[in-house]
């Protein structure tokens, strides 16, 4: 079994190269990530490797077709970077990693929530100056606040697990409510109840067509004023322009973002000595009430060792005839 790996870290190379003692798969990493630019580099490969931003259109998954793969493996959970019709006209089995580290995620969420509203990166930055004003670092409790989760798979589920510790009301919307949720005092509402009465909104719902920029001019309008907004599962659910706007008129108070609907030109590259063209980002950037990391929800050694190890147990099943039966790896 021969990989081309794309998108390639140091930090998935340690991981993977450790998941992947007890199957001795040939493993060919490539810095860069998959595209209509680069999908010539796949040579003899039975299998390709890919990750959030590399991009899977009709025409590649033709071109990689014709080259022998039969498996393309998502080190991910989210897979609308994947032409998945187009998989199954080239008879491409597809897999992701649905579910390894929810708490990953969750937890970051949180921590993003607790910088913003407690201002501690600015504080921490005031006190390494011997700046020992407390001046614009106002935060709120948490005890109390309604805060409205958008989708409550493992992640969502996760997420107000710890929010409930905080003593927060929590409101939930999801096409399939968990009753164990329900049970443990979460209400599900219909989406404009949502945005009307929470304090805080999280998002953790993977993106379709359906849901593309759930969060625009519209939705905006009907939050509360000076609303807390926390996008970690995918940049195309906000619509970047109508944020900004609301930025500026303070109709959103806070805004934590992991991800970016342009984040593949960016993310997981150093561009401290590059001029970024990308005015939206620039613009992101420049506000105080807005959090940005770069993708970084998912990055926790737990989190990593369970992506490695899952794609690599699902190609090895693929490629002996044995389907992997867990948490719905497979997508086609």
């Amino acid at each position: 079994m021969k990989i081309d790996f794309f998108s390639a870290k140091k930090y998935d190379i340690d991981f993977f190269d450790i998941a992947n003692k007890t199957t001795g798969f040939e493993i060919n990493y490539h810095e860069t990530h998959l595209g209509p630019h680069s999908v010539n580099m796949v040579n003899d490969a039975d299998a390709i490797c890919v990750f959030v931003n590399d991009k899977l259109t009709k025409a590649v998954i033709e071109q990689l077709a014709q080259k022998g793969v039969k498996i393309i493996a998502l080190r991910c959970a989210g897979f609308n970077n994947v032409d998945l019709e187009a998989a199954k006209e080239f008879n491409i089995s597809v897999c992701r990693v649905p579910a390894y580290s929810p708490q990953a995620v969750a937890e970051h969420a949180v921590a993003m929530l607790l910088t913003i509203n407690r201002k501690t990166h600015k504080a921490y930055n005031r006190v390494r100056e011997q700046n020992f004003s407390l001046n614009g670092l106002l935060g709120y409790n948490l005890f109390g606040k309604t805060v409205g989760v958008i989708g409550t798979g493992k992640i969502g589920k996760a997420f107000i697990k710890i929010m409930l510790g905080f003593s927060c009301k929590i409101l939930a919307y999801d096409v399939f409510p968990d009753s164990e949720l329900e049970k443990n005092g979460v209400t599900y509402v219909p989406l404009n109840k949502l945005f009307q009465e929470s304090n805080i909104i999280s998002l953790h719902c993977p993106l379709t067509k359906e849901n593309h920029y759930l969060i625009n001019k519209e939705s905006i309008n009907i939050m509360q004023h000076g609303i807390t907004l926390i996008n970690t599962s995918r940049g195309g659910l906000i619509n970047t322009t109508d944020v900004i706007e609301a930025l500026k008129s303070k109709q959103i108070g806070a805004l934590c973002i992991d991800v970016y609907e342009q984040e593949e030109t960016l993310f997981f590259k150093d561009l401290s000595l590059e001029i970024i063209d990308d005015d939206k980002i620039q613009r992101l950037i420049s506000f105080p009430n807005v959090l940005l990391t770069s993708h970084q929800a998912f990055f926790t050694k737990e989190a990593l060792e369970e992506i490695a190890n899952v794609t690599i147990n699902s190609i090895s099943k693929i490629d002996q005839n044995v389907m992997p039966q867990k948490d719905s790896v497979m997508l086609t």
